[in-house]
C-alpha cells in the first residue's frame, strides 16, 4: 500500500507560478510511474503530467506543455509539480498518482494523493 500525501498549492495570479509536492511512503518509490492529474469544478479527471521510475521519460497534456515540469526525487520519495505561466484554466483540484505502469490513463493508477486546490485569478 502506498500512500501519498500532497502539499502546496494556494491562489495565484495569473502568470504566477506554484510547485505542488507529493510525498511517497513506499521504500520501493523508484519503482513506480507517478503522475499528475487535475479537476475542475463539473469536469472529467484529467491527465497533467507523468515521469517514469526513473525520470528518464516524461509526458504533458497539450494544454500544460512548456508551462509545466514534473520532476521526482527517489532518495527523499517525492514527486513534483513545477507550474508556471499559470493561467485561469489551470484552476482545480491536482492529485498525484502511482502506477507500476506508466500511463496517462487515470485508471491505471492505483494510489492517489488526497488532492490539493489550485486556484488562478485573473
Amino acid at each position: 500500500q502506498v500512500q501519498l500525501v500532497q502539499s502546496g498549492g494556494g491562489l495565484v495570479q495569473a502568470g504566477g507560478s506554484l510547485r505542488l509536492s507529493c510525498a511517497a511512503s513506499e521504500r520501493t518509490f523508484s519503482s513506480y510511474a507517478m503522475g499528475w492529474f487535475r479537476q475542475a469544478p463539473g469536469k472529467e479527471r484529467e491527465f497533467v503530467a507523468r515521469i517514469s521510475g526513473s525520470a528518464a521519460i516524461t509526458y504533458y497534456a497539450d494544454s500544460v506543455k512548456g508551462r509545466f515540469t514534473i520532476s521526482r526525487d527517489n532518495a527523499k520519495t517525492q514527486v513534483y509539480l513545477q507550474m508556471n505561466s499559470l493561467k485561469p484554466e489551470d484552476t482545480a483540484v491536482y492529485y498525484c498518482a502511482a502506477s507500476p505502469l506508466i500511463s496517462d490513463r487515470f485508471d491505471r493508477y492505483n494510489y492517489w494523493g488526497q488532492g490539493t486546490q489550485v486556484t488562478v485569478s485573473s
